[in-house]
């Protein structure tokens, strides 16, 4: 039924129609609710039976697990600083009512923006933000005003994705650009001890707490000497400060099983990720500076902080990542071990996880470059040989 009356209204939204002007809208709205029977013409590499917007579909699927545990564990601390009891449902309700908002400014602006440059071009919407959209308030402080996250989604959109010709073209991860711009642009609102707390009473959830109540994440006490006040199952489980998608190991992990299983994510940058920063964070370990992070247990640097994070839904991002298979080896290698380095060599940056996939987002060209040159030229003399 739905798809008749789609195809009674298509004529009036296609070009010369009475809401012409709105086809790009209407095309989104359909491509969206089924497969289109058509196929790329430029730009793709690859050639499936599943669209763009599938796939975004199953990354947001992968995201659920990190996202739900994250509004729990936004009330779970809520209430730990209230000294208050509460059952699970009210602290699961109390950070729904937190993250809600979060999710509806960061997807109307973002889509807002997407919708108007389409309609502008006269082109399709891209359906790149599907993704960002839910990435982008998960990876910023419970505290962050929606002003300023508004601010940033428009920032990243923007400049990140749409003067490089949109979702496909940027060289950046979208969704770390939005976080640098908070970071470097109010350094205030993105770190120290009062961010990550969210201190608001809603509905009779939750508890007003003063602005003197401080909770700072596990990396910010590494770095003073005080992180025994954690078991190492905190940062599995994830019942810790920080970033609302970002604590909770067993939620990610559920999270990269599912990518790993729909092919979307590559096991190569994964895997080499984990590798870099634990050799990294091994050699640290033995022969390092004598500091309190340097010494944490490399398998700690793993869990703690947005390394698995960033390493499960960052660095696999196929648009800004390598291409070759090779090449994706020693993308996540060097993300991994550069993560760990800015963390130990930075004590006023202990999280080097957007720094590095950002840093690595940049070589991800040239490594891919040399890779497939140096098949060229292997090739180039075989023939000669023959």
């Amino acid at each position: 039924m739905l798809k008749k009356q789609l195809d009674k209204i298509r004529p009036h939204f296609e070009e010369g129609g009475k809401f012409g002007a709105f086809r790009s809208t209407f095309d989104a709205l359909e491509t969206f609710l089924y497969v289109p029977n058509t196929t790329s013409k430029v730009g793709a590499s690859i050639h499936d039976a599943i669209d763009s917007k599938r796939i975004m579909s199953f990354v947001i699927i992968a995201l659920l697990p990190a996202l739900l545990f994250g509004m729990y564990n936004i009330g779970y601390q809520n209430y730990m600083a209230a000294g208050v009891q509460a059952s699970f449902f009210e602290m699961f309700f109390y950070g729904l009512i937190v993250m809600l908002p979060k999710l509806v400014v960061s997807y109307g602006v973002g889509l807002g923006i997407e919708f108007v440059v389409a309609q502008w071009k006269g082109e399709e919407v891209h359906e790149g933000y599907l993704v960002s959209g839910i990435l982008i308030p998960m990876i910023v402080p419970v505290d962050c005003p929606l002003w300023m996250l508004a601010l940033a989604v428009a920032f990243a959109v923007v400049f990140a994705k749409e003067v490089y010709g949109g979702t496909g073209m940027n060289i950046f991860n979208p969704a770390l650009v939005a976080r640098a711009f908070l970071f470097f642009a109010y350094p205030g609102k993105m770190t120290g001890d009062a961010v990550w707390l969210s201190k608001e009473s809603f509905f009779g959830l939750g508890n007003s707490l003063p602005d003197a109540i401080t909770m700072a994440t596990p990396l910010a006490e590494a770095s003073a000497g005080r992180i025994n006040q954690y078991d190492f199952m905190d940062f599995v489980i994830g019942t810790i400060p920080g970033s609302i998608g970002e604590t909770s190991f067993v939620a990610i992990a559920i999270g990269a099983v599912i990518l790993l299983w729909t092919g979307i994510a590559s096991w190569r940058i994964m895997a080499s990720v984990f590798v870099g920063g634990a050799l990294v964070g091994f050699l640290f370990n033995a022969v390092g500076p004598d500091t309190n992070v340097a010494n944490l247990p490399w398998y700690t640097h793993l869990v703690l902080g947005g390394f698995a994070f960033g390493a499960v839904f960052m660095a696999t991002d196929p648009v800004t990542s390598a291409r070759t298979e090779k090449g994706k080896f020693i993308y996540g290698f060097l993300i991994g071990a550069l993560a760990i380095a800015i963390r130990v060599l930075n004590p006023g940056y202990p999280e080097g996880m957007m720094l590095a996939i950002l840093f690595m987002n940049m070589f991800a060209p040239l490594i891919d470059y040399c890779f497939v040159q140096s098949n060229i030229n292997r090739r180039m003399a075989r023939a000669k040989k023959a």
